[in-house]
Parts: structure tokens; C-alpha cells; sequence
């Protein structure tokens, strides 16, 4: 399914048909039994197969029989088939969202919704042992629910589930969080690289969207790499971190000891402080940035972080081999003139421009959906070398057990 790849065995064959099933309905939304087989390339009655369980392990769901709706999705002649739709009437997932300066907390269904809606939120604490008196205090029942998705800042190990590095939060780096979270929440845990979460969910989102760069603007700058259709994964756990790229001329310190870093002039503090020192006024705030930008202009400052920007992305295309940006972050709050020059800036160093078509476009976060698609290749429906801690036949066993049953949990929306 998203972001992980699955070797043509025997063994994994059924495997590779359950996620690609599932990966058609995050893309398609509904659709009948007979056309995931087709679109699949399948069998129809492998499919029924894999679609029976599915259903009975409460990952899938069949749509209404109302007619108005059925002949919504199913525009043909004749009678429709039954609709098939990932589940959305029960919370699965417990998703953590660890920020530098916010810590947001929310249950998510195997449908997850494009718009994030976080329910519990408190200010990210200096220690672990704060941060897990928080987790703590939400008091949630997680009666029913089959994992917690953590996403993390910095270079995140997923298959040890250790963070290496977080330059802005160094207290993850001398803790193990999957123990922290294991003491408060008896559920199998995996840590997502957060950048990479926001990768996996626009891939969620969006068909056509199988070969991008993601970049993203806030307290930093990351980025993630979606090639044909899956992550890309490299022998260290550090891929695309262009925040950390030097820019020539900046002697700005970072947060992960460098100095000169992209994050330090693009991030939202780095734009802040820019437009601070040209302003020479009080530190602003992002609202009167944004506000002045769309009075006054690109002015000197500015022109300077998005230029080191468009450099460092256009460095990254050749290396890749990509023609596809997509910007989420605080940066898409900027005009449109922000984005164009970015996009004319990157045209003229990414040498496939000169060839054919490169593309910048805005997207916004959805980091949830992503999350739900990590948990659903590695604690659903594993394959071989991405098993999680706990074993897949307790997960399968737990997925039995609970896959009928709505959770009562605090946080449902």
C-alpha cells in the first residue's frame, strides 16, 4: 500500500492484494466489489476474498443502499453494486502530534477526513517526563482502538523507533518515546517521521500524486520524497532534509549546531526575524507578516529566503530526478506572487525544466490521513521487514477481537 514496498512472493501476494484495496479506497473513496477487482487487476473472486475479510476485521465498511447516493458513485446502467468504503463509524487510532512549542492529540477512524480536527492540544513540555504527565492527564480509554501513531520532529529511526536527532527538541533524542507511550497507552506504537506523515497524506489525497517532493515551512523546514508511489526509504533514516541545507552568506546559528541552515531564513522564526531587523521594530507576529507582504510587496528580505528556498529545491529535483513540488506550511499563507517566484526560481535551476513541465503547487497539511496510512502497513497489514514491536499475530488477534466493536473513547468526535 502507501509508502512501503512488498517483494512478488507467494506469501506476500495476499498481502500486496489487501493494501492495494485499500490504497484504491483512500484514493477513490467508494467503490463496488467488481471494480477494485478491475482496478486492481485481480481476480473477482480473490477479491470477494480479501474484501470478506477486510469487512470482518472492520477495516472496511459498506456504503448506504439509498439509490440517490448508490447512483452518485456508480453513473452506469443497471443495478449497482454494493459500495465499499474504509470504516468511519468507529475511532481506531490514537494520533499524537508532537510540535516544537504544541502537542495535539485526537482519535482518528481508518477513513480519516482530509480536514484535521485535533481535539486535545497543551504547550510541548522542556522534559519527558512532563510531556508524559500531560499525555496522562487526558485520561482516554482506548477500549477498541488497534494502535497510537506518533509523528516526531528530526530524524526518526521507524524501525527501532528511536529519534536520532530533533535540533529543536533535544529532551526526544535522551528518552525512548515508544516507552513513554507504552506506559500511559497499552497499544502498539510506531513513531512517523512528521514531514513524512504529510508526504503519505497527500498521497492519500491526491491520485495522481505519485512522484513529488513535499517541503514543508513552520518552526523548520523539512521535506519528504514520494517515488512511484511509495516513500523513498535510504540506508540512513535521513532523507530530504533541506531546512539544514547551508545558504552561502547566512551566519545565522541553528538548532542543530550549524550555522548558516535554509530552516534559519525560511522557517516562520527565520521570516519573522528578517522582517524584524529590516522593520526595526518589536518582534511581529505572523499575521502583521503576512498582512505587510500583501501590501508592500517582496521586498529585499524576503526575496532572499524564498531565492535560498527555490536554490536548495531545485538542487534536490536534479539529484531526484523529480518535476514536482508541493508546499504545505505557513509559506502557503503568503500571496500568490510568493509561490511564483519560488516556482520561477526553481524553473530555472532544475534542469528538466529545460525538457518539460516543473511544478510548484500549494497544498494544505494532512498530516492525519498520513498517520492512518503508516498504521495501516505496519500494524494492519504488515509484510515481511516492516513487523512492529508487537507481533502480527497479536495485532491480528487484537483486529478480531475489536473490529465490530465502537470505541468509547473521550475523544470522539
Amino acid at each position: 500500500m502507501l509508502g512501503i514496498t512488498t517483494p512478488a512472493l507467494p506469501a506476500s501476494l495476499r498481502r500486496t492484494n489487501e493494501r492495494t484495496v485499500i490504497s484504491l479506497l483512500f484514493r477513490l473513496g467508494r467503490a463496488s466489489r467488481a471494480d477494485l477487482a478491475k482496478a486492481a487487476g485481480i481476480s473477482q473472486p480473490t477479491a470477494g476474498k480479501i474484501i470478506t475479510e477486510l469487512l470482518e476485521a472492520g477495516i472496511l465498511q459498506a456504503a448506504t443502499s439509498d439509490p440517490d447516493e448508490l447512483a452518485e458513485f456508480v453513473p452506469r446502467p443497471g443495478r449497482p453494486g454494493q459500495l465499499l468504503h474504509l470504516n468511519s463509524a468507529s475511532d481506531r487510532f490514537i494520533a499524537v502530534e508532537i510540535g516544537i512549542s504544541e502537542t495535539r492529540v485526537t482519535a482518528l477512524p481508518v477513513a480519516c477526513q482530509a480536514q484535521e480536527h485535533w481535539v486535545h492540544c497543551f504547550p510541548t513540555p522542556g522534559s519527558p517526563e512532563e510531556w508524559q504527565r500531560q499525555i496522562q492527564k487526558l485520561g482516554l480509554d482506548t477500549t477498541g482502538f488497534w494502535g497510537t501513531l506518533v509523528s516526531v520532529p528530526g530524524i526518526v529511526d521507524e524501525t527501532t523507533g528511536a529519534v536520532v536527532f530533533s535540533p529543536n527538541l533535544h529532551w526526544l533524542e535522551k528518552t525512548s518515546l515508544t516507552s513513554l507511550v507504552s506506559e500511559v497507552w497499552e497499544l502498539p506504537i510506531l513513531l512517523l517521521q512528521e514531514i513524512r506523515a504529510l508526504a503519505l497524506g497527500h498521497l492519500t489525497a491526491d491520485p495522481e500524486a505519485t512522484d513529488f517532493l513535499l517541503v514543508d515551512f513552520g518552526q523548520g523546514v523539512g521535506g519528504a520524497v514520494v517515488s512511484k508511489g511509495k516513500l523513498l526509504a535510504s540506508a540512513l533514516p535521513l532523507v530530504a532534509e533541506l531546512g539544514h541545507t547551508p545558504v552561502p552568506g547566512n551566519d545565522r546559528r541553528c538548532g542543530c549546531g550549524a550555522e548558516g541552515c535554509l530552516e534559519t531564513l525560511a522557517s516562520t522564526k527565520g521570516l519573522l526575524e528578517s522582517y524584524s531587523l529590516a522593520a526595526k521594530h518589536k518582534p511581529p507576529s505572523w499575521n502583521s507578516l503576512v498582512a505587510h507582504v500583501q501590501r508592500r510587496g517582496i521586498e529585499p528580505w524576503l526575496a532572499r529566503a524564498l531565492d535560498s528556498t527555490a536554490d536548495v529545491i531545485a538542487g534536490a529535483l536534479n539529484v531526484l530526478g523529480l518535476r514536482r513540488v508541493i508546499l504545505t506550511g505557513n509559506l502557503c499563507d503568503l500571496p500568490e506572487a510568493v509561490l511564483e517566484r519560488i516556482q520561477s526560481r526553481v524553473r530555472s535551476g532544475a534542469l528538466w525544466a529545460r525538457f518539460g513541465n516543473v511544478e510548484c503547487l500549494r497544498a494544505p497539511r494532512r498530516r492525519s490521513a498520513g498517520l492512518v496510512a503508516f498504521g495501516i502497513d505496519r500494524l494492519l497489514l504488515p509484510s515481511s521487514g516492516n513487523e512492529p514491536e508487537r507481533s502480527r499475530e497479536r495485532s491480528g488477534k487484537s483486529l478480531k477481537r475489536h473490529g465490530t466493536k465502537t470505541a468509547a473513547l473521550s475523544l470522539n468526535r
